[in-house]
């Protein structure tokens, strides 16, 4: 037996769903009025119209946008999901790759370039020659401003801190500007030459901790993740370089005593492979959780939903090859 359709449903109009999305994601009546092309008036006078269908206030007015109710806070998720779907079903692809001239920019470290460039250029190469790739140095772990500024179309690395924020943020009912993917996951070792004194037994704390140590910092900033794990069991490390490329690194350790820490998967991409030594480093540190992360205003856009798809393409057929495993 069929189940009846609730009146509220069978006579709402879908595009005050399309409405309610917008201003939930901006938190203004202006900005979604401007991203909607409509004028303010017509977007409050659908957001009336849905408020008398769902019984619920739906936003407030709060300083200069809205916030909105706990009600709009948990229906948002089900009707951002569903506009998804209903625009992936209808609205058909206009992206050509053969015959598109696209200039993509991305920005990452070295380490993922390295890791996902090759694999990436032979994939344009055989599905769309016209497209090309502007690669770009990423300088912080934070890109979230790089991106709403247009400086790139994508960022791909190890953002903890962005993600945990982003879903902070949504937890609370707070506009999300950001979308992302896993692209893949890794993990870090100690780095030194194949010579160094370290490098003839298992490498133990106290050992790590008095030695000298090189970090890949983007900002310069002598202080990462690894120290951020060491202070938790009580202990430092001595940094006496930064530099700004993991490739660097690797060829800083290679002629001097100085240990580092890179990406596991990431030196064998450097060419000095055999002039390494690689150690368990001897306390927990996080996995490498590398993402693309890219703003909003870019999700639907179909060029870019497609440079989006071949990039979890190279990353994914990299880990059946055994490259980043």
């Amino acid at each position: 037996m069929n189940t009846p359709i609730p009146a509220a449903f069978r006579t709402l109009d879908l595009n005050l769903l399309r409405v309610f999305d917008e201003v939930m994601a901006e938190r203004s009546l202006t900005r979604a009025a401007h991203n909607l092309s409509l004028t303010q008036p017509a977007v409050s006078n659908a957001l009336r119209r849905l408020r008398e269908a769902l019984g619920d206030e739906l936003v407030r007015r709060h300083g200069h946008g809205v916030e909105p109710t706990p009600r709009a806070v948990a229906l948002w998720p089900s009707v951002r999901e569903a506009l998804r779907q209903l625009q992936a079903a209808i609205v058909p692809s206009t992206f050509a790759p053969q015959q598109a001239h696209n200039t993509f920019v991305l920005a990452m470290a070295d380490a993922t370039a390295g890791e996902l460039m090759g694999g990436l250029a032979r994939l344009l190469e055989q599905q769309s020659p016209g497209v090309s790739l502007r690669v770009v140095p990423l300088t912080t772990r934070d890109p979230r401003p790089m991106l709403s500024a247009d400086g790139a179309d994508m960022a791909l690395g190890y953002f903890p801190a962005v993600l945990a924020d982003l879903t902070a943020r949504a937890q609370s009912g707070e506009a999300i500007h950001f979308e992302h993917q896993r692209l893949y996951s890794g993990e870090y070792v100690c780095v030194m030459r194949k010579d160094h004194p370290l490098a003839q037994r298992p490498l133990g704390l106290s050992e790590y901790c008095a030695a000298r140590h090189l970090l890949v910092s983007f900002s310069g900033r002598p202080y990462g993740f690894v120290d951020e794990a060491l202070a938790v069991i009580g202990q430092q490390r001595r940094i006496v370089l930064t530099v700004n490329q993991f490739f660097t690194a690797g060829r800083v350790v290679v002629n001097s005593d100085l240990l580092t820490v890179l990406p596991r998967h990431f030196v064998p991409t450097t060419g000095m492979a055999r002039e390494l030594a690689l150690r368990e480093l001897p306390f927990e540190v996080p996995p490498v959780q590398v993402h693309a992360l890219w703003h909003r205003k870019r999700h639907h856009e179909h060029a870019h939903r497609w440079m989006r798809e071949q990039l979890q393409a190279v990353a994914q057929h990299a880990f059946r090859a055994g490259e980043l495993a």
